[in-house]
């Protein structure tokens, strides 16, 4: 039996995300969980804000942002930076947060995030109480220290954040399984696991010689 409940936001989890935009002294930083993938060719991408929020003014002058994908390590700042306005506080400077010069975008990027999405936006959707902007996602930047041997991107070592209806969780645990692993062969699933295995067993190696 399930119990009913009127229209909400209930979709979760959603990621936690630093927004940094602005550029020079207007420089700002808000955090979201209203945002997403929205389609592959090209990338894009959303952020939903308040009308009245102080960085929706600014992203709808300059057309631009970053997604700076957030760690546990920066829990504190992820949190004070959502409830504090940029019309009443430097955020950068009163959470130690260091500005990266980005590559297409005049805003800056958040250098202590491991994964920073230089944003264009492409178009604004009135919703009611937010307005929706959809932008292509034209560069991305990841920490070395997060990617593997094999060039992939380390989920688990990050320690991302997510956000569940008011609360934020770490993300810590290995994958349950692969995309398309419900359909895979038995012969293919030998042979992923036979090639992690050699894997696994060079990179002990490596380690004992070092």
């Amino acid at each position: 039996m399930k119990q009913e409940f009127k229209g909400s936001e209930m979709l979760s989890p959603l990621p936690a995300v630093m927004v940094s935009l602005g550029e020079g002294d207007e420089a700002n930083i808000m955090t979201a969980a209203w945002t997403g993938i929205i389609n592959s060719r090209p990338p894009m991408t959303y952020v939903s804000i308040r009308k009245e929020r102080h960085s929706h003014d600014i992203i709808m002058r300059t057309g631009e942002f970053v997604i700076n994908l957030t760690t546990e390590d920066l829990l504190k700042a992820t949190d004070w930076c959502g409830v504090k306005s940029g019309r009443d506080f430097d955020k950068w400077k009163e959470m130690n947060l260091t500005k990266e010069e980005a590559s297409v975008v005049k805003c800056p990027m958040i250098a202590e995030s491991p994964v920073n999405l230089e944003c264009k936006v492409t178009e604004v959707k009135e919703l009611g109480s937010h307005d929706m902007f959809m932008a292509e996602i034209v560069k991305v930047h990841v920490d070395d220290r997060i990617i593997d041997e094999d060039g992939h991107f380390d989920v688990v070592g990050a320690g991302l954040l997510a956000y569940i209806h008011g609360h934020y969780y770490g993300i810590r645990r290995k994958p349950l399984g692969r995309f398309g692993f419900s359909v895979m062969k038995a012969k293919t699933r030998k042979r992923i696991n036979k090639e992690a295995h050699e894997k696994r067993v060079e990179k002990n190696r490596k380690k004992r010689n070092k």
